[in-house]
């Protein structure tokens, strides 16, 4: 028996925060939903220094903005090669007023939201840059998701 007629994705989530590592997790995500003839539906998730500075207004939203959509447009051209259907989002990864908000509950409640049957995120990087955020939320998504998680 094929493992595709007994497993059924009609939408990978790819959560993603600028970083080289979500890149390649965005790649997987589209050979994932090529294979299952599926859409992905890539998430970028906001940093806590950005959020902050957004906040703040010390880090102009327009930036954020420009260069979250100039990166979201590279990945659509991953998918573009395989045909895939990719939808977008953006998301802050955490609130200064609701501590339960963290990108790994991020994650996981955008992909119930997208009704996401699969989840492809950055493992964690070596990095240290305030940009990398999934790398803390990796765990946390391995540990409570309830759709396959692939941890790249």
């Amino acid at each position: 028996m094929d493992v595709s007629e007994s497993f059924q994705v009609d939408t990978v989530l790819a959560p993603v925060d600028g970083s080289e590592e979500s890149e390649t997790a965005v790649e997987y995500a589209v050979a994932i939903a090529d294979r299952y003839d599926a859409s992905v539906h890539v998430l970028f998730v906001l940093g806590r220094e950005v959020v902050q500075g957004m906040d703040s207004g010390v880090v102009p939203v327009d930036d954020v903005a420009e260069n979250t959509q100039g990166f979201l447009e590279e990945l659509a051209g991953v998918a573009e090669a395989y045909d895939v259907e990719v939808s977008m989002s953006t998301a802050h990864g955490f609130s200064p007023s609701i501590k339960t908000r963290h990108p790994g509950s991020v994650v996981l409640d955008s992909a119930d939201s997208v009704d996401a049957d699969f989840i492809v995120l950055p493992r964690e990087s070596v990095a240290e840059a305030p940009t990398e955020v999934l790398e803390k939320a990796a765990e946390y998504v391995l540990s409570y998701a309830s759709q396959p998680v692939l941890s790249v």
